[in-house]
This record gives C-alpha cells, sequence and structure tokens, in this order.
C-alpha cells in the first residue's frame, strides 16, 4: 500500500499527457516577448493592409475583404487559430444590421477574430479590439487610412503573434485573449456593437477590452516628440485598469501617457467615438490608446510612408505588456465605478 501511495503521488506531478510536470509558470516578465514586436515586422504588414491595392477597406468592399483575407493568412502563418465556438476566422454581419440607422448602401461585412487560449482561466476573455476599415476612395483617389486604423490593426496581429510564440514557449495567457478586427467603425462603430450585442463568449467573462485606434503618427500637441500616447477610459470604471496601464508603462515602455483626452468634459467626445465604448456600455472595463488627429485624418494623404515607426511599435509594446499583466493576474479589474 506504501509504494502504491508513494507511486500515486509521484504520478499526480505529472500532467494529464504524462510527459510535463505540473509546475507553476512564470509569466511575471513580458520583456521577451515585447521585444518581438518590431517597427520593421509593423511596416512590413502595414504597407500592405493600407496599399492602394485595398482601395481604401470601405466597409464590406472587395478591399476590405482582401485585406481582411491578408490578415488571415499571418494569423494562420503564427498558428493564431480562429475562436473555440467559431466555424472560422470570421463574424459575418449582414448588410441589413449594418444600414438599420443610417442606410448607407453598405454590403454584407464581416468582423475578423483570432484567439489565444488561456491555460489556467481559459473561460475569462480578454478582448483587444482595432477596426479594420477605413473610408474608402473618393473622386478616384484612394484613402488609405494608414493610421486610421491601419496602425491598430497591424498592431493586433504581431501582438497575437508574440503571445503564441509565449504560448509555444510554455508561457501562454492564463486568460484567453480575442484579438477582435472590427468593421464599420467608421459608420457608426457597427461592427463592435454587433459584437457586443452577438458576443461569441458571455460578456459576464469579459475582463476588459483594450482599444486601439490610431497610434502611429502623431499630433500638433506633441509637435516635438513622439514618445506619448493618449490614454482613455481606463479610469472609467476600473481603477484597477487605470493602474494596469500607468504599472506597466513605467516598468516597461516609459512612454508619456497623456490624459487630455480622457476628461469627461472633453469637447471632442474621443471616448464616445471608438470601439471600445460598445464594451465600456456593457460595463467592461475599456482603455483607448491613441495618438491624436493630425492633418492627414481622413484625407487620401493617410499613408504608409508617413506612419512613425518606432511610435508605432512603442505603443503596440504597451498594449502588449497590458494585455500580458490582464491576461495573467491573479485577479481580473475590478469594476468599482458606476457606468456613466
Amino acid at each position: 500500500m506504501r509504494k502504491f501511495v508513494l507511486l500515486f503521488l509521484i504520478g499526480s506531478l505529472y500532467s494529464c499527457n504524462g510527459t510535463k510536470p505540473l509546475t507553476e509558470v512564470d509569466n511575471s516578465d513580458p520583456t521577451k516577448y515585447q521585444k518581438t514586436i518590431t517597427a520593421a515586422n509593423l511596416k512590413k504588414h502595414l504597407y500592405i493592409v493600407a496599399s492602394d491595392e485595398m482601395e481604401g477597406r470601405e466597409t464590406g468592399s472587395e478591399g476590405q475583404k482582401k485585406a481582411g483575407r491578408y490578415m488571415i493568412e499571418q494569423y494562420q502563418k503564427n498558428n493564431v487559430p480562429f475562436p473555440k465556438g467559431a466555424a472560422n476566422y470570421y463574424q459575418a454581419i449582414p448588410a441589413a444590421y449594418l444600414n438599420a440607422k443610417r442606410n448607407e448602401g453598405l454590403q454584407d461585412s464581416e468582423n475578423i477574430w483570432a484567439y489565444i487560449e488561456g491555460s489556467e482561466k481559459p473561460e475569462e476573455i480578454l478582448v483587444i479590439s482595432a477596426h479594420y476599415d477605413h473610408v474608402g476612395m473618393k473622386d478616384g483617389d484612394v484613402y488609405n487610412g494608414a493610421d486610421d486604423d491601419g496602425s491598430g490593426t497591424v498592431a493586433l496581429m504581431e501582438m497575437a503573434k508574440a503571445f503564441a510564440q509565449a504560448k509555444k514557449d510554455g508561457h501562454g495567457p492564463k486568460r484567453s485573449i480575442l484579438f477582435l478586427h472590427v468593421t464599420g467603425e467608421e459608420h457608426g462603430l457597427h461592427g463592435s456593437r454587433f459584437y457586443s450585442e452577438n458576443p461569441l463568449f458571455p460578456l459576464a467573462n469579459t475582463i476588459a477590452d483594450i482599444n486601439i485606434d490610431m497610434i502611429g503618427r502623431r499630433d500638433v500637441e506633441h509637435a516635438n516628440t513622439n514618445n506619448y500616447v493618449y490614454v482613455i477610459g481606463a479610469d472609467r470604471l476600473s481603477t484597477d485598469l487605470h493602474k494596469a496601464v500607468v504599472g506597466q508603462n513605467e516598468k516597461y515602455v516609459k512612454l508619456d501617457l497623456d490624459f487630455k483626452f480622457n476628461e469627461p468634459n472633453d469637447p471632442n467626445h474621443f471616448y464616445e467615438r471608438s470601439d471600445h465604448y460598445n464594451f465600456a456600455k456593457k460595463g467592461i472595463p475599456a482603455v483607448f490608446f491613441f495618438n491624436g488627429v493630425h492633418a492627414d485624418y481622413h484625407q487620401k494623404t493617410d499613408t504608409a510612408d508617413k506612419i512613425e515607426y518606432d511610435a508605432l511599435e512603442k505603443r503596440t509594446q504597451l498594449a502588449f505588456v497590458l494585455a500580458w499583466d490582464l491576461a495573467n493576474r491573479e485577479n481580473r479589474p475590478v469594476v468599482d465605478k458606476p457606468l456613466k
């Protein structure tokens, strides 16, 4: 009997596949994977996503769908699957939904999603979002949307690649991560609203949304430096989320965090103008990273050659280390402020 108990105890130290000890994974330091997010890789993808070939990525257009196929090819290449419970990388959104509010004649479109399953709390979901649509073509000119929001689109792709590498190395996130490329943002945040009304995973299990919309340029308020990012919304619902942004930045990235547009009386109302807002309205803590408006905003001159790739790298890395912290911390961010 004693020998049997000893063998049982030894066996219990191994995982169910019988080959690997069940030991606590140390995910305390994201630096190795943070460094895999580089200006060079971001630039390579952005020159494709924001190329003339994509015809400005108008919602539901063939150019947008072509950009989406490129994104999916990269996820497949990097072994980042579509989510469990989904049939493929697409969340289809019918034209009837997209046109219900404004009747703009939009075609059927799709959100695109990719997924890293958590190792310890897979039922808890961190969403990282960015819109991949732009405004299309006008009078024969392509509005490339390199910053808006090609920059956020490629940021998600590189973050997913980094998390996939971490998982391959045995340092996968403890919670699951949904990389959500939403459509229809330019026409009224339609794609994120559709997901919030038709979530693949219960919203009660969604711990936070990190939204990235325009992080490749600088605005006139920061004419002398690009070492900054605007942080919007982190403290609106959760003190924990705000502290996580500040703490991870100070520890790993050291950008200047500008909270100017986070003020409740901000006349620009940026808090209500990007896709995080549809999560916040449902009581999910959300933060929006943003570089501010510049002269090329919604112009045909928003092209990939004007992106400041060193800034894009650092801001993507900030979003990554924040995601790393939220996906691996012991407790999800507490909602300790009333929904307004």
